[in-house]
């Protein structure tokens, strides 16, 4: 019998035994790691390469969307969880499944069922024909995806070799484009992130920054000056010395921002 190789992530010891005892009938599961943390997480995960992990979201030091944004090859995800907000990012992030604790046991079966049909459907089960199939085949989920997410970020989590840094949002200075990667500018140094301007300015705190051009993010307080460059642009010189372009659309952002 293939089995499903599987790791429990959740920072609640009671939760762990929740979810074990919940699957512990089903002989094709096998859990073969617990962890309480994410960066016990990333490294059970990058040493065991489980089929499918069940991760809360909320945790200490990294939360489970932190974590999975370290791993390069992420397995199969259940989030399992008490917070509601969430469940379009995790979905985004092409989760199983998404349950809201506390959950009956024939919820977590439904959703390893789902697991099932993913791993031995072929090598292409994780690309949904449409975003209607993915969402609209599971009453729950359709249900808390049309939940607005509320929450900006409060911290990013970079990768550099074998080392893991959390920047405090508070700490950046601006953001820069660099194709399919995002610069973050902080006192301390600069760090290479995986994602999009668009990613940021949506998540970004809107009081806090502004979308100066399409290639910058630059973070309000940090903002010294601002004078012409040329007919259509302008130059935007920062506390630390940076300078920093500003397109037409930007100064409209920044117009509105500083009220002048």
């Amino acid at each position: 019998m293939n089995k499903i190789q599987s790791i429990v992530i959740d920072d609640e010891e009671l939760s762990r035994e929740l979810i074990k005892n919940f699957l512990k009938d089903l002989p094709d599961v096998e859990i073969v790691r617990e962890c309480e943390n994410g960066f016990e997480g990333i490294k059970a995960i990058n040493e065991l390469n489980p089929d499918l992990v069940l991760l809360d979201i909320q945790m200490p030091k990294l939360n489970g969307f932190e974590m999975l944004e370290l791993v390069d090859r992420p397995p199969e995800i259940i989030f399992i969880t008490a917070h509601n907000e969430y469940a379009i990012r995790a979905f985004e992030m092409n989760a199983v499944d998404y349950l809201l604790k506390p959950f009956p046991k024939e919820r977590l079966i439904n959703a390893v069922n789902k697991v099932r049909l993913r791993i031995f459907s072929g090598p292409d089960h994780k690309t949904p024909s449409s975003g209607s199939d993915l969402y609209g085949r599971d009453e729950n989920i359709s249900r808390l995806i049309r939940i607005p997410l509320s929450k900006c970020l409060e911290r990013i989590v970079v990768k550099s070799g074998n080392k893991i840094r959390v920047i405090p949002v508070g700490k950046i200075n601006y953001l820069e484009a660099q194709d399919d990667y995002v610069m973050i500018y902080t006192d301390e140094g600069k760090h290479l992130k995986k994602g999009t301007m668009g990613y940021f300015e949506e998540h970004l705190d809107a009081s806090a920054f502004v979308r100066v051009h399409r290639s910058y993010i630059v973070k309000i307080d940090q903002v010294s000056m601002i004078e012409p460059y040329s007919k259509d642009n302008y130059i935007m010189k920062l506390k630390n010395g940076a300078q920093i372009r500003v397109s037409r659309n930007g100064l409209k952002n920044i117009r509105e921002k500083f009220n002048f």
